[in-house]
């Protein structure tokens, strides 16, 4: 009866999740189109600038030197802008699609309704039903509460982040329009702004994407990733971060290595963020049969039997890093208290 109610509460939270997807994946959309038309904006001021310049290239000895300048910054801006948004654009497109396929994940998970004890659906090959076991059901479970985990991290920063920036970019982009015939220097002031604004969301952008989901993880693997993540980890933030590695250097299949690469990031953020260590050292061991991540930290610790039970509210969390571990049949073990260093290290079985 336990198990039951359990199950009914849960179909009920994934029916809400659904709704609350769906209303996500429509203001995406929006966001998606007017990101696309500033695109559009802006390639074609960028194609006018840029036959501007050429212009000016060929009377360039009889132009004031301000009209010069403000030429090429005009065109810089533009370019700069241009790049931002393209990566914007993309980024949105990136989390429309990942709001996509959640939203159809929950979709077929309330279609298959059935009772606590097994699911039934049709098998897409003959019709016959297909069941759903207990111990299948909860592994369903647990990848539905990580997805969601990190579905509602993703809303997040997407609010929080590019949707808010882009915002603050039109209405400053609109305050300059009107100025530029009022007042000129004020206009010139507020593109400068403009500017600086749009470089440093552009680096937020770029990290932010890297986070998510770097492109070098598929081309080069893990390692690289990794090393490359640990050396950005220390220039972003006021933390001495080392990255070592032990055993033979190569390629993993893709789900070990993205377990990895999050599981990795998750506890180096949580010791930043939560245990404000200073200093932080990862270890990475690729054994013949299994890889083990370490990652040790000076920080002020904290209750491990909390974390177990406490629901994640940031990233993938500390519980739902070690549900998706378990799922590859490793372990996830931490050794922590408050006010003394943490080492956390997990291992995930591998194949020759």
């Amino acid at each position: 009866m336990a198990e039951e109610n359990s199950y009914e509460q849960l179909h009920a939270d994934i029916e809400d999740e659904y709704i609350q997807t769906k209303r996500d994946l429509k203001e995406i959309d929006v966001l998606i189109k007017q990101s696309a038309a500033e695109v559009e904006r802006l390639a074609q001021r960028n194609a006018q600038a840029t036959a501007q310049t050429r212009q000016l290239q060929m009377n360039y000895d009889t132009q004031p030197r301000d009209y010069i300048r403000d030429i090429y910054e005009g065109q810089i801006d533009v370019q700069q802008r241009l790049f931002t948004m393209r990566g914007q654009l993309e980024k949105l497109q990136s989390s429309q699609r990942y709001l996509e396929r959640l939203f159809d994940f929950q979709r077929r998970f309330l279609e298959m309704g059935g009772d606590s004890d097994a699911l039934s659906t049709e098998n897409a090959e003959d019709g016959s039903p297909v069941v759903i076991s207990s111990s299948e059901q909860s592994t369903i479970i647990r990848i539905i509460q990580t997805e969601e985990s990190a579905k509602q991290s993703l809303v997040r920063e997407m609010h929080d982040g590019p949707a808010s920036s882009l915002s603050n970019f039109i209405l400053q982009a609109e305050i300059c329009q009107r100025l530029f015939d009022v007042d000129p220097d004020t206009a010139r002031a507020e593109l400068n702004a403009l500017k600086a604004a749009a470089a440093g969301t552009f680096n937020d952008i770029k990290n932010f994407i890297f986070d998510l989901r770097p492109m070098m993880l598929d081309d080069l693997g893990v390692i690289p990733t990794l090393r490359r993540y640990t050396e950005a980890f220390q220039e972003n933030n006021d933390t001495n971060a080392s990255f070592a590695i032990t055993g033979v250097e190569r390629r993993l299949e893709s789900h070990i290595e993205v377990t990895v690469f999050r599981g990795v990031q998750e506890l180096m953020n949580n010791a930043l963020i939560h245990g404000r260590a200073t200093q932080i050292q990862v270890l990475l061991d690729v054994g013949g049969e299994q890889i083990t991540a370490v990652v040790e930290d000076n920080g002020s610790g904290f209750n491990v039997d909390e974390i177990w039970n406490k629901k994640d509210i940031d990233g993938i969390g500390i519980s739902s890093l070690r549900e998706r571990v378990n799922l590859l049949g490793g372990t996830l073990e931490i050794q922590s208290s408050p006010g003394q260093p943490t080492k956390a290290e997990f291992f995930i079985p591998i194949e020759n």
